[in-house]
């Protein structure tokens, strides 16, 4: 792989680019530089924490249209090939073929989804002018809404850890929830403290360690309630915290729930996902 990497000023000097924060600026010049020889980024997450990024910024650059995400979680420079002009002796293909055969280059070495993409050596054969005009108009707030991934990966595999289950990220019933939820202004920290909210609540109890799953935890009935609450395991011993005979109505069994049981269950008969 080239090592080499270069920028073109028909791309940095554009007020569209410095109209966006230097921390913005800051993560496409680093994410440039870690692109692989067709401009594919599999590593944003720690390019973002190597130099202090935000989401923010990253959500900008999508917003903006300089990157162009795909479902598997790498991302690709949009004007890799108006930057950069790789020798075909020293270019090496992205391992990423199949988000590369989503896309197509224009002249002007422009990445969009579309129809497939020339290859690497037609490209290069083909243009002569890789600095040519590039037009970086108004953001498409369709496009916007589009082009901003969720982290439907990172809040299973935080869920996983903190349960020991094996939820998974690509099932569409669990990625419409999480994508309601974050419609609604939630995020991933959000998410986080729900799980651990209730991974406090719930783990150790054999009855409601069951709901620990996508369905229950980010429902649209609990979810905020959920974020709010103080964990009860801090507050209430664990032999008083659910009684659930008393709770769906069938007291006055022998040997039915004390006064501090019945308190115990009344304080949590809100977070209960029945």
């Amino acid at each position: 792989m080239a090592q080499r990497r270069m920028f073109s000023k028909r791309i940095t000097d554009t007020d569209i680019f410095t109209d966006m924060p230097l921390s913005t600026q800051c993560l496409y010049f680093h994410l440039n530089m870690n692109g692989d020889d067709d401009g594919f980024v599999d590593n944003t997450k720690r390019v973002q924490k190597m130099i202090g990024a935000s989401d923010d910024d990253l959500k900008l650059l999508f917003a903006k249209e300089f990157l162009i995400p795909f479902e598997s979680g790498v991302v690709v420079i949009k004007d890799w090939k108006v930057h950069n002009y790789i020798r075909g002796d020293r270019y090496q293909e992205t391992v990423y073929t199949d988000e590369k055969a989503q896309l197509k280059v224009d002249k002007v070495g422009k990445y969009s989804l579309g129809a497939p993409m020339v290859d690497q050596m037609s490209y290069q054969r083909s243009t002569q002018d890789r600095l040519g005009k590039v037009r970086l108009g108004k953001v498409n707030k369709n496009i916007v809404q589009q082009a901003d991934p969720l982290p439907f990966k990172e809040v299973i595999e935080y869920l996983n850890e903190k349960t020991g289950k094996q939820y998974r990220s690509s099932t569409k019933s669990t990625q419409t929830i999480i994508n309601a939820r974050f419609k609604e202004g939630f995020s991933l920290d959000d998410f986080k403290t729900v799980i651990d909210n209730k991974v406090a609540d719930w783990l150790k109890d054999t009855k409601m360690s069951e709901y620990l799953r996508p369905k229950t935890l980010f429902g649209a009935d609990k979810f905020e309630g959920y974020l709010n609450q103080v964990s009860k395991a801090k507050q209430k011993p664990a032999a008083d915290r659910y009684d659930l005979k008393h709770l769906k109505g069938r007291s006055g069994d022998v040997g039915g729930p004390t006064t501090n049981t019945r308190e115990a269950n009344e304080d949590y008969k809100d977070d209960l996902p029945f």
